[in-house]
């Protein structure tokens, strides 16, 4: 197990390249389901989720390898129709094959997820959907099993705008006989960005983005090449770190129109943002300023955002508000900001960050993955050395996040425990 070893005080300066989103890149994987063929997906980052995802294309009888920034895929003729437990205990994202295996093949049986625990994160909306479009669905054994001859077009509400469930129908319906109209739809870029891929497939989608979306179910689709989108969860964290220590840097491949919420934010905080060719220049200020700041689905406030951000409050001149209304339980920085000198109190699910004059360096634990990257962006501006432990979070969602840092004049390193 490795751990990051921090000492703070540098601004960072210089250019990082931002990769692809590994939130776009985990559905666009599973749509390859949806058509026999070959694929190359490029700008795919060699993430922990990314191999996870592909060991379970691969245990579904798909060809998989990743190398340097493209995934390749081969999904001829899968042999076996069951995501195990082992596998999609540790990622979220695994119940996405769950559509694409019943519309192509009628059968599929997924075990029910993991992943980060920052709150409860039902797949009921999923269920409801795909019953509407005439699957039928048992839970045997904390797996989830599905059936249906050929999935029919529907007309589904969901109760909140859930990314994997709109992802997840929106493939299913792709083959589905008939129209399928889904309201609520979660917003989200990277549900837009495997709408694209689909459509680039040969689906019939409209509204992809929007809060409506329908789909004209095809009877067939093909394998496609494809280029994945930015992360804009990345960018947002370098936003931070630059931000946090003053710094002067430039994001290259960074897509600004996808952080219209943070970027408002962090301006708000003193941060100062120009368009350059091929991204966008983030400069820090001599000391941030108290805002506040509410998490709200897309395009609101990102809540994969809301610990990065209130470790750059810890150190802004005045008190700050943050209220997290995604998840219940995504509050677990707290702790670990406040080793480091932090003035944070929490209430329910509103935290009252009173600004200090500077974080001290401390021995930390990560919790989750936005947790892990506060506290890498609360390191960079502490006094002192801060170790943080359980860093194997920070490896599902940042690519060499250290070696990016380091280029920008951050000293760190990774060791082993």
């Amino acid at each position: 197990m490795d751990k990051l070893v921090i000492r703070g005080g540098k601004k960072l300066k210089g250019t990082v390249e931002i990769s692809g989103a590994k939130n776009a890149a985990l559905p666009i994987m599973t749509a390859a389901i949806l058509a026999p063929g070959h694929y190359i997906l490029s700008r795919v980052p060699g993430l922990r989720d990314v191999m996870t995802m592909g060991r379970l294309l691969a245990n579904l009888g798909a060809g998989f390898h990743h190398e340097g920034q493209k995934a390749f895929l081969s999904t001829e003729r899968l042999t076996v129709f069951e995501a195990p437990y082992d596998l999609v205990r540790t990622m979220r994202a695994s119940i996405l094959v769950l559509g694409p295996l019943l519309a192509r093949y009628g059968r599929a049986k997924v075990s029910l997820p993991g992943g980060c625990a920052i709150g409860a994160r039902p797949i009921n909306l999923h269920l409801m959907g795909l019953e509407k479009m005439g699957a039928e669905i048992t839970l045997e054994s904390g797996y989830v099993v599905a059936k249906a001859s050929r999935l029919n077009g529907a007309s589904i509400y969901l109760d909140i705008p859930t990314v994997t469930g709109t992802e997840n129908l929106m493939m299913a319906a792709s083959l589905a006989k008939g129209t399928t109209r889904i309201e609520n739809a979660a917003r989200e870029p990277e549900v837009a960005d495997l709408a694209n891929a689909l459509i680039l497939m040969g689906a019939k989608i409209h509204g992809a983005g929007e809060s409506v979306v329908e789909i004209e179910g095809v009877d067939a689709l093909k394998p496609v090449d494809y280029r994945v989108i930015a992360d804009r969860i990345e960018s947002g964290t370098f936003m931070a770190a630059a931000g946090i220590t003053g710094g002067d840097v430039i994001l290259k491949g960074c897509m600004p129109e996808h952080l219209d919420a943070s970027i408002l934010k962090l301006t708000e905080a003193g941060i100062a943002f120009d368009s350059v060719p091929g991204g966008i220049r983030v400069r820090g200020s001599s000391r941030p300023r108290a805002t506040n700041v509410q998490t709200m689905v897309y395009p609101g406030f990102p809540t994969d955002m809301q610990a990065q951000f209130m470790a750059l409050l810890c150190i802004a001149d005045g008190t700050s508000i943050v209220k997290e209304t995604i998840f219940e339980n995504r509050f677990m920085h707290v702790a670990e900001l406040k080793r480091m000198g932090a003035d944070i109190t929490v209430e329910g699910g509103t935290a009252t960050v009173k600004g200090i004059r500077s974080l001290k360096g401390a021995p930390l634990m990560a919790t989750d993955l936005r947790a892990s990257a506060s506290l890498v962006v609360a390191a960079l501006a502490a006094e002192g050395k801060t170790t943080i432990h359980r860093i194997y979070h920070l490896d599902r969602g940042y690519e060499k996040m250290e070696a990016k840092l380091r280029k920008l004049g951050a000293n760190m390193r990774r060791v082993k425990e």
